[in-house]
């Protein structure tokens, strides 16, 4: 409602002084934005009338100069900053975290940006954590800076998320907080004309800020849809509006493949949806083989790849998961992580099958007969031991499956010297400036081709 308010409202003149568009999906408030100012400004008068600014990287003191000066030329001038921090409270730091790790693997320079916010909001500083130094932090002082995370899970992604920060040369936010000093001035008022619009993704509503802007001016939501069926229903209905403007239609089937490579996620579909657009050219019917062909694949499909053809010992498949998963911009440590893994579930399996806990695998037994005649007895000799997910036996059946059904390709002592490379391949990402892409390359080949 208070959406369609303000388009009601622009399209009558009324015009707030403040608008913050917030919220989980980008592509919404990213297509909210270019309505608003379609609406507010002409084409015309945008080289001397529009002002758009990264929040990352904003001057806060000329970005209030810039509000309490009025247009070169007499009309409107509306100034819009991005994806600002100027929300964020240290009430917000358990959700950071959890941003942080969400996208650590496919957007690493965001991850690594909500760190440093993490950190100036934690009150720590990066000489605090980088290298080592964050293991040095105490689970006290973990609890008493971030209430409400255990924090015991923080050995896992601290490390990975600095070695992000350090690569991509991130060690500073660059920003002042100028939080209080931008309300006053909004409480005050701009120079007649003028407009100022902000987006960001989390805000904390009991800021003084966003207590003045909900006053002021126009506060709008636009959170993530939790239930599947309303997250279609919301996808096809912004998706139908691009197809209209383009007069394409999909087949039921493509929606279905589109979906299924997409999680229904509507900023990675819309994304996809205009790849399908152009790649279709003068045909005005999608096709389910235009998805298979141009929607790269999910990352988890990637993942799948990698570590099924490290067990059939697929030297050219592997390389090829590999590369995928790197152009996807999975973070080298993610993916070390993965093979790390799957070592170690191809190790405990060929230790039980050593142990005539489990049968030798025959090229018969397919996964509907191990399902039937094989996992019951493993999964009821292993139900008095707690489930922990670094276990075999804590596994789906199907991948239980298939490190039985590759363990036999390796031998005991390679397995635990893969286990020594990996580790030696982690210190050197750490240590060394070889590139990671050939140092993974070079342990795939090897565990390839060694002999069992």
């Amino acid at each position: 409602m208070a959406l369609e308010k303000v388009i009601a409202d622009l399209n009558k003149g009324i015009i707030a002084p403040c608008y913050l568009l917030y919220g989980e999906e980008e592509y919404l408030i990213s297509g909210t934005l270019q309505q608003m100012l379609d609406t507010m400004i002409p084409e015309a008068d945008r080289d001397f009338g529009l002002f758009l600014l990264d929040g990352d990287n904003t001057d806060f003191d000329s970005l209030m100069d810039n509000l309490l000066t009025p247009s070169l030329l007499g009309g409107r001038k509306v100034i819009v900053v991005r994806n600002t921090t100027l929300f964020q409270s240290r009430e917000n730091l358990t959700d950071l975290i959890s941003k942080i790790r969400v996208n650590m693997d496919e957007r690493p320079q965001k991850a690594a940006k909500y760190f440093l916010v993490f950190l100036k909001l934690a009150g720590f500083a990066w000489e605090d954590v980088q290298g080592t130094g964050w293991s040095k932090i105490t689970d006290e002082q973990w609890h008493k800076v971030v209430e409400g995370d255990v924090g015991d899970d923080r050995t896992k992604w601290l490390p990975k998320i600095i070695d992000i920060c350090t690569s991509l040369g991130l060690t500073s936010t660059g920003i002042d907080d100028k939080a209080e000093q931008l309300g006053e001035l909004i409480a005050q008022g701009f120079t007649a004309g003028n407009c100022l619009i902000l987006t960001a993704e989390t805000v904390d509503k009991r800021k003084k800020i966003f207590k003045i802007i909900a006053e002021t001016g126009e506060a709008v939501y636009f959170g993530k849809t939790l239930k599947e069926s309303a997250q279609k229903e919301n996808l096809i209905k912004e998706a139908q509006k691009l197809l209209q403007n383009y007069d394409k239609k999909l087949t039921a089937a493509a929606w279905t493949a589109l979906g299924k490579k997409t999680g229904w996620e509507l900023r990675r579909s819309m994304m996809e949806l205009e790849k399908l657009i152009f790649f279709v050219g003068d045909r005005h019917i999608i096709e389910e083989n235009d998805v298979d062909e141009v929607v790269g694949k999910t990352k988890e499909e990637s993942i799948f790849d990698l570590t099924s053809a490290l067990g059939e010992k697929n030297q050219l498949a592997a390389l090829t998961a590999l590369k995928a998963l790197l152009d996807q911009g999975m973070h080298h440590l993610m993916i070390l992580s993965m093979l790390i893994r799957e070592i170690r579930f191809l190790l405990q399996t060929r230790i039980l099958v050593d142990a005539k806990k489990l049968p030798l695998f025959k090229i018969s037994m397919e996964f509907g007969w191990f399902q039937k005649n094989v996992y019951p007895t493993l999964d009821e000799m292993t139900q008095p031991f707690v489930k922990i997910d670094g276990l075999i036996f804590s596994q789906h059946p199907f991948v239980v499956y298939n490190a039985w059904r590759n363990c036999g390709r390796f031998s005991y002592r390679n397995l635990v010297n893969f286990l020594d490379e990996l580790l030696e391949i982690d210190r050197a990402f750490k240590s060394s400036a070889t590139d990671p892409q050939l140092l993974l390359e070079s342990f795939l080949i090897k565990a390839c081709i060694t002999v069992s």
